[in-house]
């Protein structure tokens, strides 16, 4: 495929890892087709039903790895899962049992929507998916602690018990709430999923967790009370602060999405907004669940964003495969994911943590929507070429092919957002189901989202 200019992305490619600098503009999918939801608000731009925005295709190799990714990524969100509580494990071997209790509230949130997924597309009995769904938001609402509507991170699988002396957890229990917030849409007609999944949002009292500034903080210790740090700068809090501003029960003001520091980064004359001390997946979260094409507030087309900070990841990788040579524009990847000796948080660019050269499937499985062509590449390259980066659950989290290391785990924030941008890619499946809450919508109307009419050009 050539660019705008008359070279190849894969000249362009190489350009970048020779210099570490290369840009061109060209025309890219054009929010044609947005519809129009009159709301309560008045109209407000949504292409939330399926078919309003073009969504790419990818060649047949990489739809049927895209359905394989889904198929054991679901697997992993419910044969992981406590069986009555429905909490899914942080993390579990590619091989054998797990021996562990520790569930993740975030981990059960993309369980959630995987188990959408997997009803849908029949990788486990649909019968099987709605009573997992039902009996997770009965535990949830009736015998999950939590303090003021929020919950620890860390949680024990078959108690709740809080584990590791985690922390109350803003960020974690809004990931958890998107998956609650999906199966409430998919579920709909299923009165109880319904009604648990509206008592669960409705007691979330996100004033509470403000503590009297003007942005959420990051938690809450009984020890010793409020985390100092704050949500305060630009990451994966988009979706989070819409589901705070929008809360029909504890909204907080609409002006907190102001208060959001955007700083722009730089990146081979690539300019987007970002965050100097955060990894990859700050641009992929929210989107998961989030659908923010064809739309701008004030100061970005947050879907645009992403798309550039997926490119600039893309060229740092490959300036960074001067020092790692099997880096190249057939793998790369590198995010926070585990590493020989424990759990790691790097990437870039800007440059941050120990870079190895170990490759994480979930930079490129999470970015799916933002560079199609681009990450099913790698993906297929990683299937192909390293066998044993390939489990019974997908990708293993991450490998390091000079050392021949590969994770002996797989996570649970990794394996959702590869699962759930899978899906996007595809169908726009999770899209569709989470823009069904009202409460969203109306969210991204107080904060001034509008149609972008010009997003006609995009750095490739």
């Amino acid at each position: 495929m050539t660019t705008g200019t008359g070279i190849t992305r894969r000249k362009l490619l190489q350009l970048a890892g020779v210099s570490g600098a290369a840009v061109v503009s060209a025309p890219a999918l054009a929010a044609t087709g947005a519809g129009r939801m009159t709301g309560e608000a008045g109209e407000f731009p949504m292409q939330h039903k399926l078919g309003l925005l073009p969504l790419p295709k990818v060649n047949a190799d990489a739809e049927a790895l895209l359905d394989e990714i889904e198929g054991r990524g679901s697997h992993f969100f419910y044969d992981e899962a406590g069986k009555r509580t429905g909490q899914v494990r942080d993390h579990a071997p590619v091989e054998g049992q797990a021996k562990n209790q520790i569930a993740s509230i975030a981990s059960t949130g993309f369980g959630l929507t995987a188990l959408c997924i997997a009803h849908k597309r029949g990788y486990l009995a649909a019968a099987d998916c709605e009573e997992r769904v039902e009996k997770t938001l009965r535990f949830l609402v009736e015998e999950c602690p939590h303090v003021h509507g929020f919950l620890y991170h860390f949680i024990n699988t078959e108690t709740a018990a809080r584990e590791w002396k985690c922390e109350v957890s803003s960020i974690d229990t809004a990931l958890l709430l998107c998956g609650v917030l999906t199966a409430r849409q998919y579920f709909a007609g299923n009165r109880r999923i319904e009604a648990y999944a509206t008592r669960f949002y409705e007691r979330v009292d996100w004033p509470w967790m403000m503590n009297g500034g003007d942005t959420l903080t990051m938690g809450w210790h009984p020890e010793t009370g409020f985390i100092k740090a704050r949500w305060n700068m630009y990451s994966e809090l988009l979706a989070m602060c819409l589901m705070a501003i929008g809360s029909p029960t504890h909204p907080v003001p609409a002006s907190m999405w102001e208060k959001i520091r955007r700083p722009r980064l730089n990146y081979g004359g690539i300019e987007y907004i970002s965050n100097r001390h955060a990894p990859l997946f700050i641009h992929q979260y929210a989107h998961a669940w989030v659908d923010f094409r064809g739309q701008r507030d004030k100061y970005a087309n947050y879907f645009t964003n992403s798309i550039k900070a997926t490119r600039a990841h893309q060229l740092w990788c490959l300036v960074e495969g001067r020092k790692f040579p099997w880096m190249d524009e057939n793998l790369w990847g590198i995010t926070a994911s585990d590493v020989q000796g424990g759990y790691s948080v790097r990437g870039g660019p800007p440059t941050m943590g120990k870079v190895t050269g170990t490759v994480t499937p979930t930079a490129c499985g999470g970015s799916l929507v933002f560079l199609p062509d681009e990450c099913a590449h790698v993906l297929l390259y990683m299937r192909k070429h390293y066998e044993k980066s390939w489990t019974r659950y997908g990708f293993v989290d991450a490998f390091q092919p000079q050392a021949g290391w590969y994770a002996a785990d797989v996570l649970g924030i990794d394996q959702g957002p590869m699962v759930l941008m899978a899906e996007n890619l595809r169908t726009g499946f999770v899209w569709e189901y989470f823009m069904r809450n009202r409460e969203i919508v109306q969210a991204m109307q107080a904060v001034g989202f509008r149609p972008d009419r010009d997003a006609d050009r995009e750095v490739l």
